[in-house]
């Protein structure tokens, strides 16, 4: 065991997480389903996000026989839908070619849809005690400073060298405690501001630290121009319901419902017209922006009352959403916002 390691595991040893909820009965399923709701997302968010879907979908054949408008209501509100696609499809796949077991091996493992090396990594090494290394946030984020690594771990060559230091670490010992410990000092000593160097077990050995350049690393992220794009949604309303379109499974909010949506208010006419309905009161609501990882999303809400139609929705493409009594479906976060607001906008 190298050094590193065993100061790593002597600090978790008296200073680790031990008590989160999916390091209970580790298991691959339960394990996987955490490492996808961990990235890009903080601990304290997911944990209610994760008591629910284990509560929803106990096990991998439980979570296979969903429908996917199911796990994604269930994931509202936790972003990167991508994520909760790939778990079903995943779910699907265990059960179809595994037998309903997950694979053991890191390679086997990332060829399941949305696992990559690192979330591969994690559930070998915590599940099985396979020596595989893992690359997460928190762990590019440690790397990056004891070793003075400059340049934006997104960089292939940044990347390749943190990959190195993090299979050279690697101990052959205790690899289930050294993966959530590493992943541990980023998110609780190591943190991307404000760390708490005086209590990281590498104070002495940090060359980041020693250097006093510990907000250099890891390298940023060259900036860019966010570009500007926007939408006008259109909340057409009858008898309090909303009318509702699914998105295509891939793209942009793939495979959750969000409301029709024009280039402009100057094309309303035409999208009623296109719906078939006969519009009786139109009401233009605050804009508000919605940012993506690539873009800013500007949205004019308009809500437009109709009269009774004999429209009915077309099954599996559109829904009248009953505000009220809402069905379990995933809603994209602007949708959420506007039916939040919606009864105050009413009343205005």
């Amino acid at each position: 065991m190298t050094g590193f390691a065993e100061h790593l595991l002597d600090w978790f040893d008296q200073h680790g997480r031990k008590t989160l909820p999916w390091q209970a009965n580790k298991t691959p399923y339960r394990v996987w389903i955490s490492e996808i709701m961990l990235q890009q997302t903080q601990v304290a968010t997911v944990i209610p996000y994760y008591h629910k879907f284990l509560g929803q979908f106990p096990s991998v054949d439980a979570l296979a026989a969903a429908t996917e408008d199911e796990v994604l209501h269930l994931w509202t509100g936790l972003g990167y839908y991508a994520r909760a696609r790939n778990l079903h499809a995943t779910a699907i796949k265990v059960m179809a070619d595994h037998n309903g077991e997950f694979p053991a091996t890191v390679n086997e493992l990332m060829t399941l849809p949305g696992i990559g090396r690192s979330t591969a990594g994690a559930i070998a090494a915590i599940c099985h005690g396979t020596h595989a290394a893992i690359l997460d946030g928190n762990v590019k984020r440690v790397l990056a400073r004891y070793f003075a690594i400059g340049g934006w771990p997104g960089k292939s060559q940044t990347q390749a060298l943190l990959w190195d230091k993090a299979e050279s670490l690697t101990p052959n010992n205790r690899i289930a405690d050294y993966t959530q410990a590493i992943m541990d000092l980023g998110a609780t000593v190591c943190t991307r501001s404000s760390p708490d160097c005086p209590e990281c077990p590498f104070f002495k050995s940090c060359h980041a630290r020693i250097n006093g350049t510990i907000g250099q690393y890891p390298g940023k992220k060259p900036k860019k121009t966010m570009p500007v794009k926007s939408t006008v949604m259109l909340i057409v309303e009858l008898n309090g319901e909303v009318l509702l379109q699914k998105r295509p499974s891939k793209g942009l909010w793939g495979g959750l419902w969000s409301f029709p949506e024009c280039v402009s208010v100057e094309t309303i006419d035409s999208l009623l017209q296109s719906l078939k309905l006969e519009e009786l009161e139109r009401t233009r609501l605050p804009e508000f922006r919605h940012t993506f990882t690539h873009y800013h999303l500007d949205i004019e809400p308009v809500r437009v009352s109709i009269r009774k139609t004999n429209r009915i929705a077309e099954p599996g493409v559109e829904i009248w959403f009953d505000v009220t009594a809402p069905h379990p479906i995933g809603l994209t976060k602007p949708v959420t916002k506007i039916l939040a607001e919606l009864p105050a906008s009413r009343a205005r």
